[in-house]
């Protein structure tokens, strides 16, 4: 029987001004990211999220990452590997 793999997505958010750090530390606090660090760019996070399932992903976006205080905007990309 085949281990099912993971799912790994990468989302990209628009966070308020002034709230990078806070969005990132909050983030940081899920066992569902794997690593969050802040850009400079069009972009001002990048979120690495490893789930077992697109639904669990979805769960997790809508539920915990765009509720999170300063998150304005996300842009998810999910790994085709």
């Amino acid at each position: 029987m085949a281990l099912k793999a993971m799912i790994i997505a990468y989302v990209l958010i628009i966070a308020k001004s002034g709230t990078e750090k806070s969005v990132v530390s909050e983030l940081k606090h899920y066992k569902e990211i794997v690593d969050a660090e802040i850009l400079y760019g069009e972009y001002d996070i990048l979120a690495k999220i490893k789930v077992k399932e697109i639904a669990d992903l979805n769960e997790f976006l809508l539920s915990k990452v765009r509720r999170v205080d300063g998150v304005e905007k996300t842009s998810t990309l999910i790994s085709a590997a």
